[in-house]
């Protein structure tokens, strides 16, 4: 997920590992879109690059409208955010006991 929404210009992606901090998820993957169409574009090729793969979004929130899209794929969730929304939620803080993954050493 993160190397598609770098692919895709996606700003500042992140990895948390969440899996010693809830039982929920094992790793949310933040990005940020520059528009709202570019959110729709890494989140859709996203969900194309996992369907390849075997891997069915389980939950959507958001569309090309919000400033917040989350895909949920069971034990890791999607966030593309505009960056005012990304600011404004604040994830990486909220869940600063999560370890940031360096995810582009597993390119």
């Amino acid at each position: 997920m993160a190397s598609v929404a770098d692919d895709f210009r996606g700003q500042n992606t992140v990895v948390l590992q969440m899996f010693d901090v809830t039982p929920i998820v094992d790793y949310f993957v933040l990005t940020s879109g520059t528009s709202k169409r570019q959110m729709y574009a890494i989140a859709e090729e996203v969900d194309r690059v996992l369907g390849t793969k075997g891997s069915k979004r389980i939950g959507l929130e958001g569309n090309r409208d919000s400033t917040w899209i989350l895909q949920d794929y069971g034990d890791i969730v999607l966030h593309v955010f505009t960056p005012q929304t990304r600011e404004m939620y604040d994830l990486e803080h909220l869940w600063a006991d999560a370890p940031q993954i360096e995810w582009r050493d597993y390119l």
